[in-house]
């Protein structure tokens, strides 16, 4: 099924343009990456840090993402997608170590997040029409449980190149693509509804998410979906990840939400998407939303090479490593003030005054918590714990600037 590849092609997809954007080649266990002459003529800066748009031959240094360039990593899917792929290719004889990360990008093929495509294609992967839910659901908890086969090729082709930890599958729903969340072992029976609360607050707040819904259940109360943001009225937009941008391995956070900002004006080149990025996070420290590594923070290009910030998501009540934010706020991992936040503002040129109005804002947001966690049908057990955080945040970040 996946023949070793030494040398694939990249496309580039746009409106209904499809552009060759260069090709990758591995030779002694190094990649390297030649841009095609005309993609260059283009302008299409895809991956300005770590692979700019120049003529020749380019080879990866880093040892992130086993050689790859970061922008060809974020078409890989990590987490639930990787174990499907891993498991299928183990049930076929083969060895999963063998597999080099140009093998991978062959099984994503067209398939992948974002706009990239890659050829020669080995994919299995299939847009599929709406399912039942709960059906797949029981899969998902059958193959969770017991580890076998019986499943797999479902799955695989549902959620295959999906990105994440959780459980998550990719359909299509009339002209739209949605990517729907269901629970893993260690996650409560409604997380699904924890998210959509969290989702409703963050709206509450001023943040900018993609369109989501808690679709219905028979057997619990519902699968947090979003529609999909790299993807709009059939077209595929360019998005680009702070960890593929960097090559900052989500896996081993090192990032501070210094360095996040940082990029963030670089690449936009606008205050109000430095606004923006504040809000988020901003968002992400007074609700405890601590799994915010390098890979929960995206970047969306347009056909004018104009980047901005891409809508927040993975938003919901989460402990990062030891208890500490993934990404660290000024320094502080475990319990950032008030203090590391206006410092974030004042690095962005964010007045102080601009800055206590979000930070307000988003306070009152997330003091709403119980109202929203009630309307998604949240479990009292959790309201209350969940609650009995939150408000120790608000008051040990800032009482009075709310």
């Amino acid at each position: 099924m996946l023949a070793p590849q030494s040398l694939v092609y990249v496309y580039y997809q746009h409106s209904n343009d499809k552009h060759l954007m260069g090709r990758l080649l591995m030779k002694d266990r190094k990649i390297f990456f030649e841009y095609d002459t005309t993609f260059i003529q283009s302008g299409f800066e895809l991956s300005p840090f770590k692979l700019p748009l120049q003529n020749g031959v380019i080879v990866s240094q880093d040892k992130a993402f086993g050689g790859l360039f970061g922008i060809f990593n974020d078409s890989l899917p990590d987490g639930w997608g990787r174990l499907l792929l891993d498991r299928k290719l183990m049930s076929l004889g083969l060895n999963i170590h063998n597999l080099s990360p140009l093998d991978r990008l062959c099984f994503i093929g067209q398939h992948g997040m974002g706009a990239l495509s890659y050829e020669p294609e080995n994919s299995i992967i299939s847009d599929l029409p709406l399912q039942d839910l709960d059906e797949i659901n029981h899969e998902i908890q059958h193959y969770l449980t017991w580890e076998d086969d019986k499943y797999i090729d479902h799955l695989l082709t549902l959620g295959g190149s999906s990105v994440g930890a959780r459980p998550k599958i990719l359909l299509r729903i009339g002209n739209e693509d949605w990517l729907i969340k269901f629970r893993s072992s260690i996650d409560p029976k409604d997380i699904g509804s924890i998210e959509y609360a969290y989702h409703l607050m963050a709206l509450e707040a001023g943040i900018d998410v993609p369109e989501a819904k808690l679709f219905s259940s028979r057997k619990c109360p519902g699968f947090f979906g979003v529609k999909r943001f790299d993807r709009a009225n059939g077209n595929r937009i360019h998005m680009h990840s702070m960890a593929g941008l960097l090559h900052s391995d989500h896996r081993e956070p090192s990032l501070d939400y210094e360095t996040i900002m940082k990029t963030t004006l670089f690449l936009t080149r606008s205050a109000s998407e430095a606004e923006k990025q504040f809000r988020n996070s901003v968002f992400n420290v007074l609700s405890h939303n601590r799994d915010d590594h390098s890979k929960n923070f995206s970047f969306l290009m347009d056909e004018q090479n104009t980047w901005r910030v891409s809508p927040a998501y993975d938003l919901t009540f989460s402990s990062g490593p030891g208890g500490e934010h993934a990404t660290m706020m000024m320094g502080e991992g475990k319990n950032p003030t008030l203090a590391h936040l206006l410092s974030l503002a004042d690095l962005a040129e964010i007045q102080k005054n601009v800055a206590l109005d979000i930070i307000a804002q988003v306070g009152v947001g997330i003091s709403k918590w119980k109202l929203f966690a009630k309307e998604a049908d949240v479990s009292k057990q959790q309201i209350g714990r969940i609650a009995k955080t939150l408000d120790h945040i608000l008051r040990e970040v800032n009482q009075s600037s709310f």
